[in-house]
């Protein structure tokens, strides 16, 4: 995207790319996100921390945030993490968290969805060992006014509502003080989230981020200029996506200069995989997983796992860079 690209042309590019579904009303944007001229990326290794995941699975506690950057971009935050208990039942609202501490991944859903649409995915992820954070976006979630074009303006959100997830580490009194690993980060997100999680190590670039995980996403309004510390990148794209289209997602992942890794799903459409339950489900869960696992705490059996899981199944290849 030229440096010189103007909303209306940045809203056509979206529309073009069909991120807004059956919508073609972008509207006015609240605060256009500037365009940025980022420095070029780092090339070397990431310093992944050594260590090693949590074996056991967890029970999942579940709460809500209500947060609201600048005063007028309300942004509550879903936020799915380890708790004590019995593993596998449901999440239980504002449960005990478990003893220990654990990486945070900020997640972002697409448009016209909200967090709990991912949830099968997403406690899978907090009952292995994370803290998932998820806001709702103000624009662009199920209810919202659909502007496409504040996509663009969702980095700074993940990145203000971020803060304000790792700052309850040291709140006194509430439930996850002393429980997140603070220095341990990724950035996650699906189709206008996928938008979002590249923004945010591009033009957006956020430091505190260790790592990415893009569903179904594609670079079209944040650009490739990867910046910052090397962050690993775990790109998964079904093949038949027909909101996405699959070459748009190869392109993005092509321009990233950091170790990574593609999921593709040759029979995969834009969200039936992290939507429902399914061998595809169970694939890109394990695969996510095990990259977590390896990005945020340095699990290296982890890292080791990751090819077998891609190819359980039939179902999915895996371009491996890690």
């Amino acid at each position: 995207m030229s440096r010189r690209a103007t909303p209306a042309l940045l809203a056509t590019a979206l529309l073009a790319a069909g991120l807004v579904g059956c919508s073609a009303d972008a509207g006015p944007v609240a605060r256009p996100a500037a365009p940025v001229e980022s420095p070029k990326a780092s090339t070397p290794a990431p310093l992944v921390p050594a260590g090693t995941a949590p074996e056991k699975a967890f029970a999942v506690g579940v709460r809500q945030l209500e947060l609201n950057r600048d005063g007028d971009r309300p942004l509550p935050v879903t936020v799915w993490y380890p708790a004590s208990g019995k593993a596998g039942g449901e999440p239980e609202r504002s449960a005990a968290a478990a003893r220990g501490r654990f990486p945070v991944v900020m997640f972002s859903h697409g448009l016209n969805g909200r967090p709990a649409d991912y949830e099968t995915l997403l406690t899978r992820w907090a009952a292995a060992g994370f803290v998932v954070a998820a806001p709702t976006f103000p624009h662009t979630a199920r209810g919202g006014d659909g502007n496409v074009l504040d996509v663009l303006n969702q980095p700074a959100d993940v990145s203000y509502a971020l803060t304000q997830v790792l700052a309850l580490d040291g709140r006194s009194g509430d439930p996850l003080r002393g429980r997140l690993a603070t220095d341990r980060v990724a950035a996650a997100g699906h189709s206008a989230g996928g938008v979002t999680t590249i923004g945010l190590f591009t033009a957006g670039r956020d430091e505190r981020l260790d790592a990415g995980v893009v569903f179904a996403g594609t670079a079209l309004g944040v650009g490739t200029a990867f910046a910052g510390a090397a962050a690993p990148q775990l790109f998964v794209h079904g093949e038949a996506d027909e909101v996405v289209e699959y070459a748009a997602g190869k392109a993005a992942y092509d321009k990233v200069p950091w170790p990574k890794a593609m999921l593709s799903l040759p029979k995969g459409d834009h969200g039936r995989a992290l939507l429902s339950d399914g061998d595809a489900l169970r694939v890109v869960s394990d695969t996510t997983v095990e990259f977590l696992r390896w990005s945020l705490y340095g699990d290296e059996a982890a890292k080791r796992r990751i090819p077998a899981d891609a190819a359980r199944h039939d179902i999915a290849t895996l371009d491996n860079r890690l």
